[in-house]
């Protein structure tokens, strides 16, 4: 039987390719290491380097030709897996599926270009954490992979405060942060509060908040508590915060004058409008049975819920979003931020379908880390690529990204590397 012979690719990479790798060469030990970024099984497996290093050397890249006040999108991805003995794959929800299933969640955080009327935002990859479920964080199966003794269970918000904070680190230049509901909880707003950060995120229908109105009410009972003769037996009363209500509720109390129309960008069916409703609060936590003091109850700073339902006409779910961006912060502008998510799912597929983040082959802790380096190397690559070809046709762009919301037609980067920037459009909306 005739042997068919497939042709093998140069040794050398493409001189595009080969002087965007130079920067990093030097975090490789070894020449062979840095040669072989082309070999995947040995650089995820055998070669000595820190896939941490190489995220922030990349994005240190990235941050000089960035515009500032960006926004800094956190979420999550899931990657279907057959083999249960990868690190971290459990069985639960997967989106991919639209099922429960066999699979790895990372949690990723996200640079966006605050450009809300545009479809084709510039964006790109920061970091990211594979999520570790409780019983792989608690069992032997860790010691056969590689994960450190230092990691114990976290959930998803608590690994974004990482991220968040290597982001500063690291000097990204975003303004707000934007969330969906799982991580637009009390302890991860409590978290961004204390690090004084802008954010709009999306939140349950549950999330609970407290009325100023009320909360004027209950300062003037804490007043009163305070000027009590103390009693003689027992312990004083203590004072209650003042009640907590559910997003939803609060919002559907609201009377129909107060909802407006809100548009904020042109879709692929045409310009994408919602109802909004706007009401200041408090985020809070803990019920009636609660004093101020107890463990159980808080009250944030004062802030914005944002109530959305599709038009009349139309169908589609409830969503809210809670802000502490300034008291005169217009209501169009907290929608455009709130939509400014969409674009890290657009990564995700990109990076699912062209740079194989889910094509994991190692089992390892350290070797899952080091592939999502490499996807998201790869990723920023082809960004670039497509970049400079904007920058070639559009010189009055200058070394910044390019206004792509402003592009013509004929400037616009090839199809071969357009995907690292705006996808094939799919989750444009």
């Amino acid at each position: 039987m005739k042997t068919l012979a497939l042709p093998k690719g140069s040794p050398n990479p493409l001189p595009e390719l080969a002087a965007y790798l130079e920067p990093f060469t030097s975090l490789f030990r070894r020449n062979t290491s840095h040669r072989s970024l082309e070999q995947l099984r040995h650089l995820l497996t055998d070669a000595t380097w820190d896939p941490l290093v190489l995220d922030e050397q990349r994005v240190r890249l990235l941050v000089e030709r960035s515009p500032a006040n960006g926004v800094l999108v956190l979420d999550d991805t899931r990657l279907p897996q057959q083999e249960k003995a990868l690190v971290g794959v459990q069985h639960q929800y997967t989106g991919t599926l639209g099922k429960q299933g066999n699979c790895q969640i990372v949690v990723s955080a996200q640079y966006v270009v605050d450009d809300p009327s545009t479809s084709r935002p510039l964006h790109w990859p920061i970091s990211a954490r594979l999520y570790l479920p409780e019983v792989w964080a608690e069992d032997g199966p860790r010691c056969q992979v590689g994960v450190p003794q230092a990691i114990t269970f976290a959930s998803k918000p608590e690994l974004a405060r990482p991220l968040v904070d290597r982001a500063r680190v690291w000097r990204v230049p975003f303004a707000t942060i934007v969330t969906d509901a799982d991580y637009g909880v009390p302890s991860f707003l409590q978290a961004l509060d204390t690090r004084e950060l802008s954010y709009v995120c999306a939140v349950a229908c549950d999330f609970g908040v407290r009325l100023l109105s009320e909360m004027q009410q209950a300062e003037v009972q804490q007043a009163e508590y305070a000027n009590q003769t103390p009693r003689k037996r027992g312990q004083p009363k203590k004072p209650r915060p003042a009640p907590r209500h559910d997003a939803q509720k609060i919002t559907e109390a609201q009377v129909e004058g107060e909802w407006q129309t809100v548009e904020w960008r042109e879709g692929s069916r045409g310009m994408l409008r919602k109802q909004f409703v706007a009401i200041r609060v408090h985020a809070g936590t803990g019920c009636a049975r609660h004093s101020e003091s107890h463990g159980r109850s808080w009250t944030g700073p004062e802030g914005l819920l944002l109530g959305e339902r599709p038009l009349p006409e139309e169908e589609g779910d409830l969503k809210w979003f809670f802000s502490n961006l300034p008291a005169e912060t217009r209501e169009s502008r907290l929608v455009e931020l709130a939509h400014l998510r969409w674009p890290i799912e657009q990564f995700y597929e990109d990076a699912k379908g062209e740079y194989g983040l889910d094509h994991i082959q190692d089992r390892s802790w350290n070797g899952f880390h080091r592939h999502l380096a490499v996807v998201m190397l790869a990723y920023t690559f082809l960004l670039l690529q497509s970049l400079e070809q904007e920058v070639q046709t559009n010189p009055a762009s200058g070394a910044a990204f390019p206004p792509y919301s402003t592009a013509q037609p004929s400037s616009l980067p090839s199809a071969d590397t357009r995907s690292a920037v705006s996808g094939r459009g799919v989750m444009a909306d």
